[in-house]
């Protein structure tokens, strides 16, 4: 038998087993149950492990997704119950050539452009125009947050989100916002105005074109958990928002590597803005705090001015202090990321920009 450890002697099925309890658990139902189940089938685990290289591609996202995109069965809801998983664990076991042939050439690369919800209100603020260069970008769908039309609801009265954005977006990123008590009247009201954009970068390891890609744009939903439907819906939708947009600077390559020369390329006259959500995960430690230096080097002696937001788990910058609130509702205790301002924590958001909670010591 293959026992493939993957981390400080973790195995594959142990992987499964804490993908189903720490990231789908109160997220997903249905990746919940597959994973768990899974971790608890070592003949499928022995094929995962014997056939597909460590590290990222034993990811159990990447075996889900890969799965759907090839229109496995239960593709929408996710096989629940013991017959439907044997029928998903059996069509697997058959197209495992074509499952792996995916796993092989794609990548975990989800991009959610309603995390420009909880980005937009710091954008606005900085001095305008703006250079917005992101760093593991994917299909560049968050470098366009003067695109999309925004609801940022303070928990008040129905219908009284404040909105912002072109009026004829055909998508519409809803925010529940909140605050501490300490937190400036200015900062915690929704942006008056959307940023102004004159240059956009992006650098991925594979960049995709869902614009001019049909069968990106059909990775990217596939990697969209089963039951998401608003999520589902919103992605086809902003790649609409962008389908007339000039499209970025996209660099091909390691955002440590890439990062000082595409940097150098963004006007001088404009506020250049490094950022980043969700993305340093997947850097050991080691590269995360050679890119921080690399921001910190380059924006330090770039002639215009510059600015870093990251938008990540605490634990993945350790040196910015993490922000806790009690004052947070049920709804918004799930997985939060913390979005900070060159270096300085300044909100807790939800992952995929449904939430934003400015915290004290924003001014």
């Amino acid at each position: 038998m293959v026992v493939n450890f993957v981390n400080n002697g973790q195995t594959l099925a142990d992987r499964y087993r804490d993908f189903s309890w720490w990231q789908a658990r109160g997220q997903c139902e249905a990746h919940e149950e597959l994973t768990a189940r899974i971790s608890q089938d070592p003949e499928f685990c022995e094929l995962l492990a014997g056939s597909l290289p460590p590290g990222n591609k034993q990811q159990p996202n990447l075996l889900l997704a890969a799965v759907r995109h090839l229109d496995g069965p239960h593709a929408e809801q996710g096989p629940r119950g013991d017959l439907a998983y044997r029928r998903w664990r059996e069509w697997t076991i058959r197209h495992w050539d074509e499952v792996r042939a995916v796993i092989m050439r794609r990548a975990t690369q989800t991009n959610e452009p309603a995390r420009c919800a909880t980005l937009l209100p710091l954008l606005a603020r900085l001095p305008q125009p703006l250079a917005l260069l992101e760093v593991g970008a994917s299909a560049g769908l968050c470098l366009y947050p003067d695109r999309y039309r925004y609801a940022f609801d303070d928990g008040g009265d129905a219908g009284a989100a404040v909105e912002v954005g072109p009026s004829g977006s055909p998508v519409t990123f809803r925010c529940r916002t909140s605050r501490e008590a300490r937190v400036p009247d200015d900062w915690a009201a929704p942006p008056g105005r959307l940023p102004e954009v004159v240059w956009r970068g992006g650098i991925d390891l594979n960049p995709l074109d869902p614009v001019g890609d049909p069968d990106a744009l059909r990775w990217l939903q596939a990697l969209i958990w089963p039951g998401a439907t608003e999520r589902a819906q919103h992605l086809p939708a902003a790649v609409d928002a962008v389908r007339g947009a000039p499209r970025p600077r996209m660099v091909r390559g390691d955002l440590v590597d890439e990062l000082p020369a595409l940097a150098a390329e963004a006007p001088a006259d404009a506020t250049l803005v490094v950022f980043h959500t969700a993305v340093l995960t997947y850097l050991p430690p080691d590269r995360r705090e050679r890119f921080a230096a690399s921001v910190r080097e380059l924006l330090a002696q770039r002639a215009g001015a510059g600015h870093w937001i990251s938008q990540e788990h605490h634990s993945v910058l350790p040196w910015i202090a993490a922000p806790h609130s009690d004052a947070l509702g049920p709804a918004e205790r799930e997985p939060l990321l913390t979005l900070s301002l060159d270096e300085r924590p300044v909100a807790l958001t939800g992952q995929h920009g449904r939430s934003l909670h400015w915290v004290a010591g924003t001014a």
